[in-house]
């Protein structure tokens, strides 16, 4: 570990506790849904079930994600995600008493309100990290910050999957209510400096604070065109492209979490200091050329175990990018502005992911798996080559 991530991390209580608030309920997020998407196909024998469950879900995401964000500029952000927590954790309760299909609708309300809850978060967190390190450290903290979800990522679904083979689904949700409430603990005791609270905006004034922020949304919009794609598209892949099984298609989602990992650690343990728009930039374009290597490769050599190493090497550039790309967001707009920049690129984000989804559906049948799969890594190379022509200006 180095000097600066040991001063960061070691010297700074406050982003601890965020960090390790973070990863605590996220990793609670990973296990209840790997848990509740296994126990609701059990229970229906439905695959439409699922797809309405993983629907409702995100759907907040994109109608909802620019109000969260003037919610987090509006109100105090430590207090805003401590009661998201507890509504969270309370939220999840009436999944206890599904026991038969009749009860699906259960599941179906409960992800709708925890979609919400959760579009809440997202702004709230990003621009409240700044509140709590200074701007040298803003990197360094992103990457952190990052990468902690990758490590949730890989704890969760496995805890997740080991959760509802034994104790069935009550199990998981009593792992994700604790999550919850520990996190709720932790951000409550988090030291935030006073911050002016601005007055309420009139209509559309917020909007018009994204200001240096339309180069990102047109970068969310364009890579999450291509995350829709990869999600839909990523299992059939490994069946039919690389003829693995379902062990190969969960050993190929952790090893990305892995290279994710890997990435974040490396960009906060860099010695020296580097552009946030740089880091931005290069990393979603040495991104998108890994992606596609490693979709074009089956090509010429058909075997499943350069799509690990391909897909691990992947995950360092996208962490590192996604660090720029929170850090830019961060330092483009003013702090009574900043919650409603994110809610309006994570909308940005969800709305053209669910168009991929729909994009890869029609493509994957009509012009095959590996074709449409380039057009998401030809998408990471043009956002990131947009975003460095923008810089050199």
């Amino acid at each position: 570990m180095t000097e600066a991530v040991r001063a960061l991390v070691g010297g700074n209580r406050d982003f601890r506790r965020l960090l390790a608030s973070g990863l605590i309920s996220q990793t609670g997020d990973w296990a209840i849904g790997t848990g509740l998407a296994f126990h609701v196909y059990q229970l229906t024998g439905s695959t439409l079930s699922t797809a309405i469950m993983l629907l409702v879900s995100r759907l907040p995401d994109v109608v909802l994600g620019p109000v969260a964000g003037v919610l987090a500029d509006r109100w105090d952000r430590r207090r805003l995600l401590v009661v998201t927590d507890l509504l969270l954790a309370l939220g999840l309760l009436p999944l206890l008493l599904v026991r038969e299909p009749a009860q699906v609708w259960i599941v179906y309300a409960v992800a709708l309100w925890t979609g919400v809850l959760s579009t809440v978060l997202f702004p709230a967190q990003k621009a409240l990290v700044p509140q709590l390190v200074t701007e040298s450290q803003l990197v360094r903290a992103n990457a952190l910050h990052g990468q902690s979800g990758q490590v949730a990522r890989l704890l969760g679904a496995m805890a997740g999957g080991v959760a509802v083979g034994a104790g069935g689904l009550a199990a998981v949700v009593w792992i994700d209510v604790a999550s919850f409430l520990v996190s709720a603990l932790l951000l409550a005791s988090l030291r935030t400096p006073a911050r002016q609270v601005p007055v309420a905006a009139a209509p559309r004034r917020w909007f018009a604070g994204l200001g240096g922020a339309g180069l990102l949304v047109a970068y969310m919009m364009i890579t999450g065109l291509g995350e829709g794609i990869f999600a839909t598209l990523a299992a059939p892949f490994v069946a039919d492209v690389l003829g693995g099984r379902g062990e190969a298609y969960g050993l190929f989602l952790s090893v990305q979490a892995v290279g994710g990992i890997a990435g974040g650690l490396a960009v906060a343990a860099y010695p020296g200091n580097v552009s946030p728009r740089a880091l931005l930039g290069w990393g979603t374009v040495v991104f998108g050329l890994v992606d596609l290597a490693l979709f074009v490769y089956p090509l010429a050599l058909p075997a499943l175990w350069p799509a690990l190493v391909l897909i691990a090497v992947a995950g360092v550039p996208a962490a590192a990018s996604m660090a720029g790309f929170t850090t830019v967001a961060q330092t483009v707009t003013a702090d009574d502005r900043r919650g409603a920049v994110f809610g309006v690129l994570g909308s940005a984000h969800a709305a053209t992911a669910l168009l991929g989804m729909v994009v890869a559906g029609v493509l994957g049948d009509r012009v095959g798996v590996v074709p449409t799969l380039c057009l998401h890594a030809a998408g990471l190379v043009t956002a990131g080559l947009l975003v460095l022509a923008r810089t050199r200006r």
